[in-house]
């Protein structure tokens, strides 16, 4: 029970991680539907750049850990974010109305570009990070010593995922802009009529998407202490799968996707071999898409005619 119960925590850690990243990929789909291959390395370059910011706040004297934490998800946010647009501007907008093959092709050469961008910018070595936040709760100990503990990063991850995906959903539902997304994932050409400013407000989704993985990024650093310019490619595998898993277009589903690749990783690694934990997660998909191909909480498109 024990060892269930921490395998657990360490799932859902990594799960949340997984649905952050996935949440990029659902709202692009959700509006423009296509699916932005470049987002994993979006979300390295958010590691990168929280790295780059913890190494300068060390070099000015700012060792405050709240500060320091605050501060470099601040720049990461914001240096991805910009990437971010940049991606949708040279990659998506002049390739929006033509066949879906030519966006696709053109989103696969971003991730390839950038990923030899930061490797030539930063080097192919693994850039490391000491430790950050430690500490932690034990939570249950067994009679031959083994402890369920909760780390204090591990508690930080989870709260700030829930904060941000309930923040991300009431701006959705709730405002100006949620209004116009929802509206351009409707129909973009009747809300170009009706005022909607739609490039401004695919360009907005590309920078959100792009936030949210800069968080992603900031916190597998924090959370493993070693990055390199090929994290993203996996990582951007598993979120797409974990927001195909959930049911694309759907933030609640891209979440549950996340949480349910994240525990399947973690409990196959503990029980049988960590060699075939992605083998795991990829048939987990095939099933839920055999037997339910719209997701967990995917709504089957109905085409208009």
């Amino acid at each position: 029970m024990e060892y269930f119960l921490q395998q657990l925590i360490n799932g859902l850690t990594l799960g949340a991680i997984y649905g952050l990243i996935a949440i990029g990929y659902t709202m692009v789909y959700g509006i423009i539907g296509m699916i932005n291959f470049a987002h994993g390395e979006i979300y390295m370059i958010g590691a990168f750049v929280s790295v780059i910011t913890f190494l300068v706040l060390g070099a000015l004297g700012i060792t405050w850990v709240p500060l320091a934490l605050a501060l470099m998800l601040i720049f990461a946010m914001l240096f991805t974010s910009v990437y971010g647009w940049t991606v949708e501007r040279i990659a998506y907008r002049p390739l929006r109305g033509s066949q879906r093959l030519a966006p696709l092709i053109s989103a696969i050469g971003m991730s390839i570009f950038l990923q030899n961008y930061v490797q030539v910018l930063q080097g192919a070595r693994v850039k490391p990070l000491p430790p950050i936040v430690s500490g932690g709760f034990s939570v249950m100990e067994r009679a031959d010593g083994f402890v369920v503990s909760l780390s204090y990063l591990q508690i930080f991850i989870i709260l700030l995922t829930v904060a941000l995906m309930y923040g991300f959903t009431q701006l959705i539902q709730r405002t100006e802009l949620g209004r116009a997304q929802r509206a351009c994932e409707q129909d973009k050409v009747m809300a170009g009529l009706l005022g909607v400013n739609v490039d401004r407000t695919i360009s907005l989704t590309f920078v959100m998407g792009a936030a949210l993985a800069a968080v992603a990024g900031m916190m597998v650093t924090l959370y493993y202490g070693v990055i390199d310019f090929y994290i993203g490619f996996l990582a951007g595998v598993k979120a797409f799968t974990a927001a195909v898993l959930g049911g694309i277009g759907s933030l609640p589903g891209a979440m549950l996707g996340g949480l349910c690749i994240g525990l399947i990783e973690a409990f196959w690694s503990a029980y049988f071999t960590t060699e075939y934990k992605d083998v795991a997660a990829f048939s987990i998909l095939v099933l839920v898409l055999i037997f339910r191909p719209t997701g967990l909480l995917g709504r089957p498109e109905i085409e208009k005619v």
